[in-house]
């Protein structure tokens, strides 16, 4: 028997008449004799994807604020999902059979007014929220949506429902509630900021964050900038006290050092007179004699709330990263940053974001490749051809500043060194891992004994970060010095917020002010959206700098 000939239990098969379109009244739906069943492949599919759904916060939303994220996640299954809801609620309704297999404008608003009508009817008040979210799913954008009588319902149900989450909900998802509410009530006003996206067919449900992230910045931008003058002023206080802390050192260095006012100084090396005119070693410090036994700089922290609000900028899907980091600097006069590693998945921009820290507290940047590195980290004695300080002292050295950054990138690739001969050396002798310990040590770095100076060197002040893509097969003796941060991936609903960044970053590399490389327009924007589903940023960085060439392209040929 066939699916037309099939009917419902109580509701014999009777000839049927002529099915009316969906623009007809309510009362011709009612004349149908022999409805149409919903296929059962598309109620399963629905029901299955709901079931299916990884976000355990979405299910504790409301009906239309779940849909209402999942069509900003560009998920490809609302419509069966809601297809399984009605039918689930209300089965046999003659409009979710053509809504199942056609979800067309007109077939949307059918199938809408018929669930409000048997809402009032059957008193199920549920029927109503489905109706709207069958509304915000098919509603487009167009000329007269302020007066549209659906679009004014639609908004109600999403503030009022907006009105109501409860305080606890989780901040980043409230955040992405809010946005997409607001920005969906400013669509009419707003329009005109979308140019492009008013051709026939566009729904208008894609863009409410779009617009709602427009509407919200500057308050976000001061409720943020409110809490980290109250961190500053408290850290403030503590300043003057652990300034003279960094400034005497010790009453050796205080005979050494002649700081400028208020200029915190250190000395890292300290050689005795009777070494200092040995004609061998003379000859080999040549290069070193502006760092021995002279109080070499410390940088000061700068401005923490500019500092985050620019890395936030850069990487809106790492503030736990940033903040953690950050907070190492309130109340200190310099930059110090405890030994951390951050690790996560490839792609996610762990070495760009030291990079990019290092830069905003103006320290300067010592990267080592961990998977070529081994004991020569450490330093090589001074007898040998190849000798040289450790690299933490180099990078002192190259940076004029005893405070500098050192970037171990790949933390989790370095294994065993080689010999000066090329031969690998035995597992646990001469590996990076092992050279760090005593740097990341607090008692062992202020006196680290240095094989090309034979003569205990303070590296208490060098910050160190480590990357990696997994913590897995590092030693544990490390680890224990180290703190381990991970950094998320960035998920489609970071697109907005690390475009610019992207496109500032990418005019830096083309030597232009980043004014000059204007903002994607609606096309581009959907380019991006429909091939970047979140992940690596190094993907996204491919996809924008590909609109850039085509734009460029454009440009030249017209």
């Amino acid at each position: 028997m066939s699916k037309t000939a099939k009917s419902k239990v109580g509701n014999p098969a009777r000839p049927s008449k002529t099915t009316p379109s969906v623009t007809d009244s309510v009362s011709d739906w009612s004349d149908i004799d022999d409805p149409p069943l919903v296929d059962q492949e598309i109620i399963v599919a629905g029901a299955a994807a709901d079931a299916a759904g990884a976000d355990e916060k979405l299910k504790g939303l409301p009906r239309i604020l779940r849909v209402a994220l999942l069509i900003n996640r560009g998920c490809r299954d609302i419509h069966q999902r809601l297809v399984a809801d009605v039918e689930t609620m209300r089965p046999g309704l003659l409009p979710t059979a053509a809504f199942a297999t056609n979800d067309d404008l007109a077939t949307a608003l059918a199938l809408a007014k018929e669930l409000d009508r048997c809402a009032v009817a059957d008193d199920e008040p549920e029927l109503r929220h489905i109706a709207d979210c069958v509304r915000l799913l098919r509603l487009p954008m167009q000329k007269d949506l302020a007066n549209c009588e659906d679009y004014k319902r639609v908004t109600q149900t999403l503030m009022n429902t907006l009105s109501r989450l409860p305080t606890d909900i989780d901040p980043q998802l409230g955040a992405g509630i809010e946005s997409f509410c607001v920005g969906w009530a400013m669509i009419p006003a707003l329009k005109s900021r979308l140019p492009r996206y008013q051709r026939p067919g566009v729904v208008a449900a894609d863009h409410a964050s779009t617009l709602g992230d427009l509407t919200a910045t500057r308050r976000v931008e001061a409720a943020e900038e409110s809490i980290w003058s109250e961190i500053e002023a408290r850290a403030a206080k503590q300043t003057a006290k652990a300034q003279e802390t960094y400034v005497h050192v010790t009453p050796a260095a205080q005979s050494l050092q002649s700081p400028a006012p208020g200029q915190p100084q250190r000395v890292v090396v300290r050689l005795s007179e009777q070494e200092m005119k040995n004609a061998r070693l003379k000859e080999l410090l040549t290069p070193f004699e502006g760092v021995i036994n002279t109080p070499i700089p410390l940088v000061v922290t700068p401005p923490l709330a500019e500092v985050r609000k620019a890395l936030l900028f850069e990487f809106p899907y790492a503030q736990n990263v940033i903040d953690t980091v950050l907070s190492d600097l309130i109340g200190r006069p310099t930059v110090l940053v405890r030994p951390t590693l951050i690790w996560g998945e490839p792609g996610a921009g762990k070495s760009l974001l030291v990079r990019r820290l290092a830069q905003l507290l103006c320290v300067s940047l010592w990267r080592t490749d961990a998977s070529r590195s081994s004991s020569v980290f450490s330093g090589t004695d001074r007898r040998w051809s190849s000798a040289e300080p450790c690299h933490p002292l180099l990078a002192i050295v190259r940076a004029r500043h005893s405070n500098p950054m050192i970037l171990l990138d790949e933390l989790e690739k370095a294994g065993g060194g080689v010999s000066g001969g090329g031969v690998p050396l035995e597992a646990g002798v001469g590996r990076l891992w092992d050279c760090l310990l005593g740097m990341m040590e607090s008692e062992t770095s202020t006196r680290y004994p240095d094989p090309f100076f034979q003569r205990e060197v303070d590296l208490s002040q060098v910050s160190f970060a480590a990357t990696a893509n997994s913590v897995t097969g590092l030693p544990r003796p490390l680890l224990d010095r180290m703190r381990i941060v991970k950094l998320e991936l960035p998920s489609p609903e970071h697109l907005d917020a690390l475009l610019p960044a992207v496109l500032a970053d990418l005019a830096r590399d083309r030597g232009l002010d980043a004014t000059w490389v204007g903002p994607l327009d609606g096309e581009e924007h959907a380019a991006i959206a429909s091939a970047w589903r979140g992940g690596s940023v190094r993907y996204l960085r491919r996809l924008v700098e590909v609109i850039l060439r085509d734009r460029d392209t454009t440009a030249i040929r017209n």
